[in-house]
C-alpha cells in the first residue's frame, strides 16, 4: 500500500524517501488520516519545505490519489474536467443535486470534497431525538444580524437522520423557512451553517439536506441550491456562505508564464529518426504564477467577526492553487513593522516586507477607521511605500461603502491605496483592477 508513492513524488522534483512513507503511515495509525483532505494536508507537511515546492506537490498529489494527471500549460480546472475521476463524481453528483450546475461550480464541488479534511467525530446523536423535541412552528426571536460572527466549523458530534424519510425533512424544512427571518449557526433547528441542524451547510448531520454552500462530510442525501433557501447575496459582506463565490472571484489574479525548456524525450526520439543525429528540440511549459501578500487587520472588535473568514478564504486558495502566500498582521493602520502571528508577538520590518518581489499582489484587510492621530508621518510612510513596490495592491474594507464618507480615516487611505468593499462583488473589482494597467478605487 502506498510503496510507490516516494518514487512518485520524486519524479516531480521533490524530496520523498522512505521516511515521507513511515511518517505517513505513522499519522494513519495514530488516527490523523482518514480523508484525502487530511493526506493532502500531512503530506504537505512533511514533503514541502519550500513555497517553490507547492506546484510540483500539487501535481504530483492528484496524479498519484486521483489520477488526475496536469500537463504542462494546463490549469488544474481543466485537468481536472478532462479526468476520468472527475466524470465518474460527476455523474452521481449532477442526479443528486437535480438542477443545471455550471462547470466552474462542479470542479468548486469536487474540490471542496478532496480536500475535505475529517471532523474530530467523538458522540453520534439521534437525529430522530432532536426531531421528535423540535417545535417547527419557532419564532426566529434571537437571529444573528448581519455583524455577528457564525460560530466555526468546530464540531465534536454528529446528528444522525437516517431514520426519517426525504418527504418529512423537506416538509419540515419548509415550515422552519416560513419563520426564519435570517442567517443561524452552530445549532439543530435553524436552516444554518456549521450545526448539527438536519437542513443546512457545512456541519455534521448525516442524511440530512445540504441547502447552498459547500458539503460537510459528504452526509447529506438531497443537495438544493434554490435561492430562496439560501440566499447567496454578492453585495454582503464576506462571510460563510458566500466564500466560495469570493474564491471565484479571486481566483482571477493567477497569471500564466511560458518558460522554454528542452525536451529530451522528443529530442532523443527524433534524432534516432534521423539515424543519431540529434537536434535539440524545446517545448513550452506554461507555469501558473500567484504571489500573494496579505495583510489583516486584527487589532480591534470591529474587525473580528471577518478576520476568521478572510482567513478561511486564503487557506481555500492554499489547497486550490500551486502558489506563493504570506500572511501578515497588524493593528488599525501599519506603521514600521507588520507581524508574523495572529497575537503580534513577532515582528518583521517594513524594510523585509518590501524586499518581497514587486510580482507579489498585496490585499490589505481592515476597516481603515481609527482615530486620527493614528495617521502619523511614519503611518503614512508605509501606507506609501507598499504600493510604490508592490503595483497591484488594494485595501479591501468590510464596513459597508455607505459609511466611508463620513470616516476622515478611511477617506484619507483611499486616496493612497485603492479600496474596495471586502464582499464577493468588491473582490472581483479589486481582482479585474490588479488586471488592469491602472488601479482606480
Amino acid at each position: 500500500m502506498l510503496s510507490s508513492l516516494p518514487e512518485h513524488f520524486r519524479e516531480h522534483g521533490l524530496k520523498a524517501d522512505v521516511r515521507t512513507l513511515l511518517l505517513l503511515r505513522k499519522a494513519m495509525q495514530k488516527g490523523l488520516v482518514k480523508t484525502l483532505g487530511d493526506i493532502y494536508n500531512v503530506l504537505k507537511g512533511i514533503i514541502v519545505k519550500d513555497p517553490s515546492d507547492m506546484g510540483p506537490f500539487t501535481k504530483a498529489y492528484y496524479a498519484y490519489f486521483l489520477h488526475i494527471p496536469i500537463k504542462p500549460g494546463q490549469t488544474l480546472e481543466d485537468a481536472i474536467l478532462r479526468s476520468e475521476t472527475f466524470q465518474k463524481w460527476k455523474t452521481d453528483y449532477v442526479e443528486e443535486a437535480d438542477r443545471d450546475i455550471t462547470d466552474e461550480e462542479l470542479v468548486n464541488t469536487f474540490l471542496d470534497e478532496v480536500h475535505l479534511t475529517s471532523y474530530d467525530i467523538k458522540e453520534v446523536v439521534s437525529g430522530k431525538e432532536i426531531w421528535d423535541k423540535d417545535n417547527p412552528d419557532q419564532e426566529d426571536t434571537d437571529p444573528l444580524n448581519e455583524d455577528d460572527d457564525i460560530p466555526s466549523r468546530k464540531l465534536d458530534k454528529m446528528a444522525d437522520y437516517s431514520e426519517l424519510s426525504l418527504e418529512e425533512l423537506l416538509e419540515r424544512m419548509e415550515k422552519v423557512r416560513e419563520q426564519q427571518k435570517t442567517r443561524h449557526g452552530g445549532g439543530s433547528h435553524w436552516i444554518g451553517t456549521g450545526g448539527i441542524s438536519p437542513y443546512g451547510h457545512g456541519g455534521a448531520a448525516k442524511n440530512g439536506i445540504r441547502v447552498g454552500g459547500q458539503g460537510g462530510g459528504k452526509m447529506a442525501r438531497k443537495v438544493m441550491g434554490d435561492k430562496n433557501y439560501f440566499p447567496i447575496d454578492r453585495d454582503s459582506t464576506l462571510n460563510d456562505n458566500n466564500i466560495d463565490a469570493a474564491l471565484a472571484s479571486i481566483k482571477g489574479v493567477i497569471e500564466e508564464s511560458a518558460t522554454e525548456k528542452l525536451d529530451v524525450p522528443q529530442t532523443i526520439k527524433s534524432g534516432l529518426k534521423r539515424g543519431g543525429l540529434f537536434i535539440p528540440e524545446m517545448s513550452s511549459e506554461k507555469n501558473e504564477e500567484l504571489k500573494i501578500i496579505v495583510l489583516i487587520d486584527n487589532g480591534g472588535y470591529s474587525m473580528a467577526p471577518y478576520v476568521r473568514t478572510v482567513q478561511n478564504l486564503f487557506r481555500k486558495m492554499r489547497t486550490r492553487f500551486a502558489h506563493d502566500l504570506e500572511v501578515y498582521y497588524f493593528h488599525n493602520t501599519i506603521y514600521d513593522r507588520v507581524y508574523t502571528d495572529e497575537r503580534r508577538t513577532k515582528a518583521i520590518s517594513i524594510e523585509k516586507l518590501l524586499s518581497h518581489s514587486k510580482d507579489y499582489r498585496v490585499f490589505i484587510m481592515g476597516d481603515a477607521a481609527m482615530a486620527p492621530y493614528e495617521i502619523n508621518s511614519l503611518s503614512i510612510e508605509s501606507l506609501k511605500a507598499i504600493p510604490q513596490k508592490f503595483k497591484k495592491c488594494v485595501w479591501l474594507n468590510p464596513e459597508p461603502i455607505k459609511y466611508w464618507p463620513h470616516t476622515y480615516t478611511i477617506q484619507l487611505i483611499k486616496q493612497l491605496i485603492p479600496m474596495f468593499p471586502l464582499t464577493p462583488a468588491g473582490i472581483e473589482r479589486a481582482v479585474r483592477s490588479m488586471n488592469s494597467k491602472g488601479t482606480e478605487g
